[in-house]
C-alpha cells in the first residue's frame, strides 16, 4: 500500500504562522493537488493555503477523523505548537511526498 493511500489528517498553512486549514482525507497526494490547483472552492482556495506543514498517517478512517475533530477545537497556539514540534522551519512536507515545490506565488503552475 503507498503510503499517500492511507488515511490522514493534514494542517495546510498559507505561510511561516500563517491561515491554517485542518482536513482528513484517505489519499493525501490526490488531496494536495486540488489544493494546491485551487479545485475545491471555499476557504483554502479563497485564503491561498497551499503549503503542508503537519501530517498524521492512520490505519482506518475513523481514528483520522476523530483527530481532526479534535485539531479543530484545539486553540491555535496549541496547533502552532504541534507544527513546530515536527516542522520548526514551517516547511512544505509535500515535497519530501514527491510533490513539486511551491512557486513564489505560493501555487505550483504560477501565479
Amino acid at each position: 500500500m503507498r503510503q499517500e493511500r492511507l488515511p490522514c489528517v493534514y494542517i495546510l498553512a498559507s505561510g511561516h504562522y500563517g491561515t491554517l486549514y485542518i482536513g482528513v482525507t484517505s489519499d493525501l497526494i490526490a488531496r494536495l493537488w486540488q489544493h494546491r490547483n485551487d479545485a475545491l472552492p471555499g476557504f483554502t482556495s479563497r485564503h491561498k493555503i497551499h503549503r503542508l506543514v503537519h501530517y498524521e498517517l492512520f490505519g482506518e478512517i475513523e481514528p483520522a477523523i476523530l483527530r481532526e475533530k479534535q485539531l479543530k477545537r484545539w486553540h491555535r497556539a496549541w496547533k502552532i505548537n504541534l507544527i513546530n514540534e515536527g516542522n520548526p522551519q514551517w516547511g512544505d512536507l509535500a515535497v519530501g511526498l514527491g510533490m513539486p515545490p511551491l512557486g513564489s506565488g505560493e501555487r505550483p503552475d504560477g501565479p
